[in-house]
């Protein structure tokens, strides 16, 4: 790792599924501290690319490069894999993912849910675990929900707990798939603010979402994919205030209106 790479770095990535490419060839740098949010329509191949960076997804061709270190494949086309297992585990657990639903473990408290995947992969002291997680808790305003179940919170308390889960992991950056589109508008506030506050503290985010005012106020750069392609990038301010391309335009009419 050098100390001026970025954390993620994807180089013309491609995605099929059988006859079905959905990425096709796309370039994408998040470097420290930056947030990169990605917009577009539904299938336009946003949440595909986030799990490719995480390496949930095989990508048929292309680089995927985490804090200057490329991936290593064996196989082509259809049949690549990460070749090297404990780098895809060291890179997958140093890329913390929240997902839409939560994907909470129904029959944990809140506070094992965050406690779980340190200290059973990352095997690190319980105690020590336990502090950083009731630490986490509290950062995202649920520090009161420790001993509750996840069908006893609320939809935004549930997903701020997936952020304390994924906080606690310690990672170099953190993966957004869509945070806030499974909660009504008043829960999705909740969520927003301890979005809005992890990025003022500088940390490396790399953002999918439907919100375009999340996207405005907490990007450093913003991504419009359409069709699997990058259609057009910028400083947000830019991009939501004058597009260039028709497709951005009519995607931000639709969306914004």
């Amino acid at each position: 790792m050098t100390e001026t790479a970025p954390v993620i770095e994807i180089r013309d990535l491609h995605k099929s599924y059988g006859p079905l490419e959905v990425l096709k060839g796309v370039d994408i740098i998040a470097p420290a501290g930056h947030v990169v949010s990605l917009i577009g329509s539904s299938g336009s191949g946003k949440s595909t690319l986030l799990r490719c960076a995480n390496l949930l997804e095989e990508s048929q061709q292309g680089d995927v490069i985490f804090c200057g270190e490329p991936v290593i494949w064996k196989g082509t086309g259809m049949y690549r894999r990460p070749a090297d297992h404990a780098q895809m585990i060291r890179i997958r657990t140093n890329l913390s993912m929240v997902f839409q639903q939560f994907n909470l473990w129904a029959h944990m408290t809140i506070l094992q849910n965050v406690m779980e995947a340190p200290v059973t992969v990352l095997k690190r002291d319980k105690a020590e675990v336990e502090a950083a997680a009731r630490g986490y808790l509290d950062k995202v305003g649920i520090g009161d929900k420790c001993d509750a179940y996840p069908a006893q919170l609320s939809g935004g308390q549930q997903q701020r707990a997936a952020i304390a889960r994924a906080l606690c992991m310690e990672p170099k950056a953190l993966l957004f798939d869509e945070p806030t589109s499974a909660l009504d508008p008043e829960l999705e506030q909740e969520v927003i603010k301890v979005i809005k506050d992890l990025a003022n503290e500088g940390r490396t985010m790399l953002i999918v979402t439907h919100d375009m005012r999340l996207a405005a106020d907490v990007s450093d750069h913003v991504v419009f994919l359409h069709q699997g392609k990058i259609e057009e990038e910028g400083a947000p301010d830019v991009l939501f205030n004058n597009p260039k391309t028709d497709r951005l335009r009519g995607f931000l009419s639709a969306t914004i209106a």
